[in-house]
C-alpha cells in the first residue's frame, strides 16, 4: 500500500529511541505519523489534528497518559486511545479501557504484535459514502446496480428475508439522478388487502364512506423519484392488475377518480419467495413478473459474504454505541470468532438485532459472548444446549486452565505464565479478555 493510505496516527512518546522507531516503522507500513514529545504538545497539537488513532505511552515528563487521554476526552470521545504500559501499570491500562480507551499493550513487546493491534482497530473504519459491502459478493451486486442506477427499467432484487434489498434500492436512488427526488418505500405485506389500492393509487373525496377529502397513494407521492414495492409477491390480485397499467401506461387513476394520473417514478420491487413458482401456482399474474423482472438482481444471504459480517457488526456496534451513548469499541476475539461461525437465517436483519442487544448489555468497552447472543440462542439446532460453538468451548477450556494454574501458583501471573509456557504480558491480556482476576 502506497504510503499514507492507511491513515494518520498520532504517536505520545518521551523516549526518543522508542518515538523515533514507532513512528518510523508505522511510516514503512502505509500510515502517517505525528510525534508529540510532552502531554502538553500532544494536546495542544489535538486542537487542529485529528489522528485515526493515538498511541500514548502512560509515562510522560509533564503528566501521565491518563490525563492527556481524559483532557482530550471531550474532543476525542475516547475512542482512539491506544496506550502503551509497564507492568506495573497494568490496573491503570484496565481502568483506562473501562472508561473508553481503545486497548493498551504491555512492554515489552513486539513491533509486529503492535502493528496487529493497531491495523486490527482501525480495521473497520467506516465506508465511503454508498458502498454495500467489501465482499467479492457484494462489490459484484455494487457493480451491477451502478450500471442501471439510471435506466428507467423496471428493477427486481431478491434474496432471503433480511439481505438488504431495501439497502440496495435505497443505494440506488442514492447514485442516481433521481437523489433529489423522493424515495417511498412500501412494505406490501404491512397493508390490509382491502386498503392496498387506497394506499398505492389514493382515493378521491367521496370515493367511499368517510372519505372527507382526496388523498395521496404512494405512486403520486413518489413523483419523479422512486417507488420502492417491498413484498411484492404479498400483493393480492386486484391490486396486481392495477399496478400493472402503471408501470405499461406510467399512468394510475385513484380509487373514486376517473382521471389518469400520469407519474415518471422508477419502480423497483424486491421479494423473497419464488416468483415463478407464485406464478404457476395462480397467485401471482404471468404478465406482471414479466414486467417486473426486467432486470433481476440478487442479494446473496450473508453466510455467503463472510467477509461482510465482521464490519457490519462495526458498523451496527458505532451506530448503537451513539444511540444508546455507551463507551462500547469493539468485540472480545471470542465474540467476533462467534459472529463469523453463526449461520445467520436472519441475515443482516438478525446480525443487527445481535449487537443492538451486544451494545445495551455490555457493561465494558468490550463485547463478548454473552452480550451477542442470549443462553442457548447463539445457534439454533436440535440440540443447543449440547452443540456448542468451537469459540465458546475453547474460551471455557482456557479460562478453566488459567484458574487453575493460578490457584496451584497462590494467585501468581508470573509463576503461572512460566508453567503454560506464555509471557507475562499475554497472560495479563487473555486474563483481562477472560474476566480473571489475580490476587497479586
Amino acid at each position: 500500500m502506497p504510503p499514507h493510505e492507511r491513515g494518520l496516527i498520532g504517536v505520545i512518546e518521551d523516549d526518543e529511541v522508542m518515538g523515533g522507531t514507532l513512528t518510523h516503522r508505522l511510516e514503512l507500513e502505509g500510515y502517517q505519523s505525528l510525534w508529540w514529545r510532552t502531554g502538553q504538545d500532544a494536546l495542544d497539537g489535538l486542537c487542529t489534528t485529528a489522528p485515526e488513532l493515538i498511541v500514548c505511552d502512560i509515562r510522560l515528563p509533564d503528566m501521565n497518559g491518563e490525563e492527556v487521554f481524559l483532557r482530550a476526552l471531550p474532543r476525542l470521545g475516547g475512542k482512539r486511545f491506544f496506550f502503551i504500559t509497564a507492568f506495573g501499570e497494568f490496573e491503570q491500562a484496565v481502568r483506562l479501557t473501562k472508561a473508553g480507551a481503545v486497548d493498551y499493550i504491555t512492554k515489552p513487546f513486539a513491533a509486529s504484535d503492535l502493528l496487529d493491534r493497531i491495523a486490527r482497530v482501525l480495521a473497520f473504519r467506516p465506508k465511503a459514502h454508498g458502498s454495500l459491502g467489501g465482499s467479492q459478493a457484494m462489490r459484484r451486486v455494487e457493480i451491477l446496480l451502478r450500471r442501471v442506477a439510471d435506466i428507467d427499467s423496471t428493477l427486481l432484487l431478491t434474496g432471503e428475508s433480511g439481505v438488504g434489498k431495501e439497502v440496495a434500492a435505497n443505494f440506488v436512488h442514492q447514485i442516481s439522478t433521481r437523489a433529489r427526488a423522493p424515495f417511498i418505500p412500501v412494505n406490501c405485506a404491512a397493508i390490509p388487502s382491502e386498503l392496498v389500492e387506497c394506499e398505492l393509487f389514493g382515493h378521491d373525496r367521496g370515493a367511499f364512506t368517510g372519505a372527507q377529502m382526496r388523498h395521496q397513494g404512494y405512486a403520486e407521492r413518489a413523483h419523479t423519484g422512486i417507488l420502492f414495492l417491498d413484498e411484492i409477491g404479498e400483493l393480492p390480485l386486484s391490486a396486481q392488475a392495477k399496478l400493472l397499467r402503471l408501470i405499461e401506461e406510467r399512468a394510475f387513476v385513484r380509487v373514486g377518480g376517473e382521471v389518469p394520473i400520469k407519474t415518471s417514478a422508477r419502480i423497483i420491487c424486491a421479494t423473497n419467495i419464488d416468483l415463478d413458482r407464485a406464478v404457476i401456482e395462480g397467485r401471482f399474474r404471468k404478465d406482471l413478473y414479466y414486467r417486473i423482472n426486467v432486470i433481476s438482481v440478487n442479494i446473496p444471504p450473508l453466510r455467503d459474504r463472510r467477509d461482510d459480517i465482521l464490519p457490519l457488526a462495526q458498523k451496527f456496534m458505532r451506530e448503537f454505541a451513539e444511540a444508546f451513548a455507551r463507551y462500547v469499541h469493539g468485540f472480545t476475539p471470542e465474540a467476533e470468532r462467534a459472529l463469523l461461525d453463526h449461520v445467520w437465517r436472519g441475515n443482516v436483519r438478525e446480525l443487527r438485532n445481535s449487537v443492538q442487544r451486544g451494545v445495551a448489555l455490555s457493561e465494558g468497552p468490550w463485547i463478548g459472548l454473552g452480550e451477542l447472543f442470549q443462553l442457548g440462542a447463539a445457534e439454533p439446532a436440535a440440540a443447543p444446549s449440547l452443540f456448542r460453538t468451537l469459540a465458546e468451548v475453547r474460551c471455557d477450556a482456557e479460562q478453566r486452565h488459567i484458574r487453575t494454574v493460578l490457584a496451584e501458583t497462590g494467585g501468581s501471573v508470573e509463576k503461572a505464565a512460566k508453567l503454560i509456557d506464555i509471557s507475562r504480558s499475554t497472560l495479563f491480556e487473555k486474563m483481562r479478555k477472560l474476566g480473571i482476576k489475580s490476587e497479586m
